[in-house]
């Protein structure tokens, strides 16, 4: 039986742009909202009404008639790349996975670097070891958009 221990493990990105297709729609923060205006030179207070559309309480990503996030480009991938939303830099390595790693297979369908069946408790330390990684490098990225 094989051993996972690492997100190389378990998750090997192979550039398909899927993640980036509409299911669901792309949450943005205000934290994300303003990262993005600054790297594109966009009024963030105008940020929403151009770029996002409602969804329930919050605002999601704008899809493009291809059904990809308006910021992805099927050349240059994501246009956004060094100031993608929070909810992009975590995929597949999601909060949810950590409450329901049940969901993972099916992410996994629309998902080619996702391996499938990996052990719940593996799955779970994993994602969990890659959030508090992720939120620590977004703290610091944060920091220095806003001393530039």
């Amino acid at each position: 039986m094989p051993e996972y221990k690492t997100a190389a493990d378990i998750f090997e990105c192979q550039l398909c742009g899927e993640c980036c297709k509409g299911f669901g729609g792309t949450y943005v923060t205000k934290k994300d909202i303003i990262n993005i205006s600054k790297y594109i030179n966009f009024d963030p207070e105008k940020f929403n009404d151009h770029y996002c559309d409602p969804s329930g309480s919050r605002y999601v990503l704008t899809l493009g008639k291809d059904g990809s996030c308006i910021f992805f480009d099927k050349i240059d991938q994501c246009t956004i790349h060094p100031v993608k939303p929070y909810m992009c830099k975590a995929w597949p390595f999601i909060q949810t996975i950590i409450q329901h790693p049940e969901n993972w297979n099916a992410m996994a369908n629309s998902c080619p670097g996702m391996k499938k069946d990996i052990p719940h408790k593996d799955l779970q330390k994993i994602v969990a070891e890659e959030k508090e990684k992720l939120d620590k490098s977004s703290q610091n990225l944060t920091s220095r958009i806003f001393d530039s």
